[in-house]
């Protein structure tokens, strides 16, 4: 997959740049919207974005540091998203855009499950925004990835593929040199398999959930956003993630 190299936000951000100087912490959804998700499951997922958004609008905490991207797998292939607009294939522009701007997609679930394509596209995205805030002279915190599905990684006709392997080593130095921390959930009838996947991906910050609890999942990324800003140590990023996969409020203290 060729590298993306994202320009800046367009003009009507423009003002909102150039007035921000606050430290940034870019944050990826990753998200399966195959067919697998049709219906409630998607219904819910979309609900929960556009409660959320509200919820980063108003956390004070988070607006003006916070840059949103997402990233869909499923319907339309691996797609890239602008707040609601889907860029196109090769476009330049980056996906993210500050969480006091950020608007949520609507999405819709067809298609096949091409997670490891989605993954590798969020990598690219999360080094081409640092390279961007480095050389704009902005500080950022560790950016979070979060990726989460129901099912397992396929290739383009929807067979089972085992090609998520090549990412382990990748994703397994990246994290270790602090890179990125990614979140790697699975939600409603994952199978074992699939959390096995899991596991491979993100060793430390991995959860099998009953369920489509996406709400508590959104909400536990703001808390691990505002943890990170605080410079918070990795157990007090794994004690909010293990309050949250027992479905406990990890944002409360």
């Amino acid at each position: 997959m060729r590298d993306r190299k994202p320009q800046a936000l367009p003009a009507e951000y423009a003002d909102i740049e150039i007035e921000n100087n606050a430290q940034r912490l870019p944050l990826v959804l990753c998200l399966d919207t195959s067919s697998s998700m049709e219906g409630s499951p998607i219904k819910a997922l979309n609900d929960a974005l556009q409660t959320w958004t509200q919820e980063l609008h108003d956390d004070v905490s988070l607006t003006y540091s916070v840059e949103v991207a997402v990233i869909t797998f499923g319907s339309q292939g691996v797609a890239m998203w602008r707040g609601p607009q889907q860029l196109a294939a090769q476009a330049s522009v980056s996906p993210f855009v500050p969480a006091h701007a950020f608007q949520a997609p609507r999405l819709r679930a067809a298609g096949v499950t091409p997670m490891t394509e989605a993954l590798e596209l969020a990598m690219q995205v999360v080094a081409a925004r640092k390279a961007e805030l480095r050389q704009s002279g902005l500080q950022y915190y560790r950016p979070q990835i979060c990726l989460v599905t129901d099912g397992l990684p396929t290739d383009s006709t929807g067979h089972l593929t085992d090609t998520w392997r090549r990412l382990v080593p990748v994703l397994t130095e990246q994290q270790r040199a602090q890179r990125f921390r990614l979140y790697a959930i699975g939600v409603g009838g994952i199978t074992d398999h699939g959390e096995e996947v899991l596991k491979a991906f993100a060793p430390k910050f991995n959860a099998k959930l009953h369920g489509f609890p996406f709400r508590e999942l959104l909400q536990m990324m703001s808390a691990s956003a505002n943890a990170e800003q605080r410079g918070a140590g990795d157990e007090v990023l794994e004690k909010i993630f293990s309050r949250f996969k027992t479905q406990r409020p990890a944002w409360e203290s």
